[in-house]
């Protein structure tokens, strides 16, 4: 089985989301997301990477990522886009070895931040946040395109400018 289709829900015969990992299933109620963390670990190329991120400044970032979603949090009705936030310090902090897709791909079903609210929530946060947040992460990537050694650096940090532009109905899982 390919590296593109090794993950991916598919329901059963009695309509169950069955979650396919490369020829071993899971049932039940589980949270998907997690599941492929866990018995995927990251190569050691991933590995080495996420370390010098980390370094070079990935944890600062996630800090702050993490300090915007407790704000959003205590304001009570930025909840939606703490999580969200939240979401993205997280794959900011590791971002080599996962990508993030839309969350109804990996589900297989539609949910309140994959349909119309979704939407409405994301233009919010794109007017509000995430069109300065993408901005910082493309001039980031922009200086550390300038190395060969900073390209996978600057791709980490296009990839955190695109869902810095839209974040919620997204899920992060392994690449």
């Amino acid at each position: 089985m390919s590296d593109s289709s090794a993950h991916r829900c598919v329901p059963n015969a009695a309509g169950v989301m069955d979650y396919d990992l490369g020829g071993r299933a899971i049932r039940g109620l589980i949270d998907l997301r997690m599941v492929p963390r866990f018995l995927n670990p990251m190569s050691p190329v991933s590995i080495l990477l996420n370390l010098i991120w980390i370094l070079i400044g990935g944890a600062w970032m996630a800090f702050g990522w993490l300090v915007a979603s407790v704000i959003m949090a205590i304001t009570i009705i930025g909840l939606p886009w703490a999580r969200a936030a939240f979401n993205i310090a997280i794959y900011t902090l590791l971002p080599f070895g996962s990508r993030a897709v839309n969350r109804d791909e990996v589900t297989g079903m539609s949910d309140i931040g994959t349909g119309a609210l979704g939407v409405i929530g994301n233009i919010i946060w794109l007017v509000l946040a995430g069109w300065w947040l993408a901005l910082g992460h493309v001039l980031t990537a922009v200086i550390f395109a300038i190395t060969i050694i900073g390209i996978p650096f600057a791709w980490a940090h296009l990839k955190l400018a695109g869902i810095a532009l839209w974040p919620i109905g997204k899920v992060i899982v392994p690449a």
